[in-house]
């Protein structure tokens, strides 16, 4: 029997990870690093983006803010940050910016439901305040719960909330359909695999970054023929298990991206990246063509293959 969902409460978020940056060339710095424009960013939104190699694959991606024009803070997944510290910070050369792990100065911690909604106000999706120290970051809904990312709260104010599950907040992460690169999918992605230009993690107008030219022809030449989708599975799925197709038993016809239990517990959800034409016929298997069997999901977005989608 399935156990009833909580509409509330708070989880510290131990699975993510804080790259600090400082210095006058900061917001440059990133500018010429990352996906999105963060010259703009102001201090007022969050923003999603990515950090990509030369070939166009995502290595890490990111929710990003600004204390200041000289300060920013990018939260990635723990997995991820000490190699993504590493490469970012070779390419920092003369440039009048500091990068650091922050991830010690300030807990995280992940609100839904009522929690959330009388923490982040009347902030819009992707809005960050600022008071009394602590930083509000309002994240995209998911699973018909409100969600936000607090920075910094006082011992006193975490003690206040409700308790909600990791798994529950890893749960909502995936219905959100916004990807998290992890340890184990480093350099596997292109951006628009992960839908990441869809949710707002890619801007085209910005200028130059590693992989740019790749990822910006992926998008005007309509070369894009893997995308990202949400699915449920009655086994256990894991980032960078490959998925197969019951027509074809020898070559991966995509890769699970993110996953977690249902925290009522029935089975996992994953967002798996696949090709588009895997999805028109036959049945797609959880790492080997006797592997559990994916049953396509609903995202909370359309992505280019409309018809894949169940109405």
């Amino acid at each position: 029997m399935n156990k009833p969902l909580p509409t509330h409460g708070a989880t510290l978020l131990t699975h993510l990870g804080v790259i600090g940056a400082r210095g006058a060339d900061a917001a440059k710095f990133l500018q010429g690093q990352l996906t999105n424009d963060v010259a703009s960013l102001g201090t007022t939104q969050a923003r999603l983006a990515g950090f990509c190699s030369a070939k166009g694959r995502l290595q890490a991606s990111f929710v990003v803010v600004s204390a200041a024009a000289d300060e920013f803070t990018l939260v990635c997944a723990a997995s991820v940050l000490p190699a993504t510290l590493k490469r970012l910070s070779m390419f920092v050369l003369r440039a009048q910016c500091k990068l650091r792990d922050a991830t010690a100065e300030a807990a995280l911690w992940g609100l839904i439901g009522g929690s959330a909604s009388a923490q982040a106000g009347d902030l819009p999706v992707w809005g960050r305040s600022h008071a009394d120290g602590v930083v509000t970051i309002r994240l995209p809904d998911a699973g018909g719960l409100v969600r936000c990312i607090v920075v910094g709260p006082s011992q006193a104010q975490a003690a206040a909330w409700p308790s909600a599950s990791i798994d529950h907040w890893r749960w909502l992460e995936v219905q959100s359909g916004i990807p998290t690169i992890e340890v184990a999918t480093v350099e596997q992605f292109v951006p628009q695999m992960l839908n990441f230009e869809i949710v707002g993690g890619v801007d085209f107008q910005k200028g130059c970054y590693p992989g740019q030219e790749i990822v910006a022809r992926s998008q005007y030449r309509g070369t894009i023929k893997r995308r990202m989708f949400l699915f449920d599975v009655d086994g256990a799925a894991s980032p960078g298990q490959e998925i197969f197709h019951s027509a074809d038993a020898t070559q991966p016809a995509g890769m699970v991206v993110n996953a977690a239990p249902h925290p009522a517990g029935a089975g996992w959800s994953a967002l798996v990246e696949v090709k588009l034409g895997a999805l028109d016929t036959g049945s797609l298997h959880l790492g080997a063509l006797d592997g559990a069997v994916l049953q396509l999901g609903t995202l909370p977005y359309a992505v280019v293959s409309d018809a894949a989608q169940p109405a």
